[in-house]
């Protein structure tokens, strides 16, 4: 039987397995998105088509500040996953308030801490500083989705490893840890799509992202209807396609496991 759903902090629109309406709901909107954007460009290419050109770096600079927030962030993830379901006092209680802490603060707050806050004392530079906000924010939750998944795997599966002479870090390593990858990649996934969405607000420290850029162009040419138009546009492209791609990856598996 396939495992439950571990569920996430952000449900984003993906297909469903089965699901090839011809106008679902994914169909409409990514295609729509895409359509939009093309008849806007072929309509009306000024400002469209300079909006466009002037974008790519800040989607690349929105690419790089993801990737590298989702990687660290998932060091700490799984770190704050294995605390979380440690016998060991301490570490137990220590990562289950730094998820407490981390999930009560909003990452705005936290942004502004790190750059802010934290820049009296120790100079960090911009992108840095948004991207370890992001991956110790992200961090937090990541760690219940780590944890969610170590406790979905069947405890006879560690009784089983202890009897066979493994000790309790071993089973973890070798037995539980690799089962529980593939619970929680889908969730994790998911995250991804959030965290895409949610590195707009590095913008603030002036980080040239896809937002940064559209505002540098609205505020040189006052177009501000058309640069955001633009700007959420290829937002709702970029969300919905790796939507996509996380639900091929559920679904295969999902077909592994069975």
């Amino acid at each position: 039987m396939p495992r439950e759903r571990i569920p996430t902090s952000d449900a984003t629109l993906i297909p469903q397995k089965g699901e090839r309406e011809i106008f679902s709901a994914w169909k409409i909107a990514f295609f729509g998105a895409i359509a939009i954007l093309i008849f806007l460009v072929v309509y009306k290419p000024d400002p469209y088509k300079d909006i466009i050109l002037f974008l790519p770096d800040g989607i690349l600079k929105t690419f790089q500040v993801t990737v590298l927030s989702i990687m660290l962030a998932m060091v700490i993830g799984i770190l704050a996953g294995l605390g979380r379901v440690s016998r060991i006092r301490f570490i137990n209680r220590a990562a289950t308030v730094y998820v407490e802490v981390i999930r009560g603060i909003p990452l705005l707050v936290q942004i502004f801490y790190i750059y802010y806050a934290l820049g009296r004392i120790v100079r960090i530079p911009d992108i840095t500083s948004a991207i370890i906000a992001m991956a110790v924010c992200y961090g937090a939750y990541l760690g219940e989705i780590v944890r969610a998944g170590i406790q979905s795997i069947p405890k006879g599966q560690m009784e089983a490893a202890l009897a066979l002479g493994l000790s309790r870090g071993k089973a973890m390593q070798y037995i539980i840890l690799p089962q529980t990858l593939k619970v929680v990649l889908p969730p994790i996934g998911n995250e991804f799509i959030a965290l895409l969405k949610d590195s707009s607000l590095v913008s603030i420290l002036a980080v040239s992202d896809l937002l940064r850029r559209g505002r540098e162009f609205a505020a040189h040419t006052f177009e501000y209807f058309e640069t955001y138009t633009v700007v959420a546009l290829i937002y709702l492209i970029l969300t919905l396609f790796f939507s996509w791609l996380v639900g091929l990856m559920e679904v295969r598996l999902n077909r592994d496991v069975r």
